[in-house]
């Protein structure tokens, strides 16, 4: 039920709260929510609640293998999918 008070916020909201309460830029927080987004894309079949570590795996070997990027950018996207609440 929409409103419903029981219900958890929505996965890109927690990303921002965390990245907020610990106090990261404006421009960290825009970036780790990117990563989530194209993570959650990549793996279009499997709910973000059921992403585990393999799924991470899997999507930082695509970010090397099949997108190139530095190993810099994929710490941050590792970052970005393991920040906790």
């Amino acid at each position: 039920m929409p409103g419903s008070k029981d219900q958890s916020p929505k996965l890109l909201d927690q990303v921002r709260r965390v990245c907020r309460r610990r106090q990261y830029s404006d421009h960290t927080e825009r970036a780790y929510v990117r990563w989530v987004t194209r993570c959650v894309r990549v793996h279009d079949t499997i709910h973000p609640r059921r992403l585990d570590e393999d799924d991470i795996r899997a999507f930082l070997n695509h970010l090397a293998s099949d997108r190139n990027v530095a190993a810099s950018t994929q710490n941050q996207a590792l970052n970005a999918l393991t920040e906790r609440t």
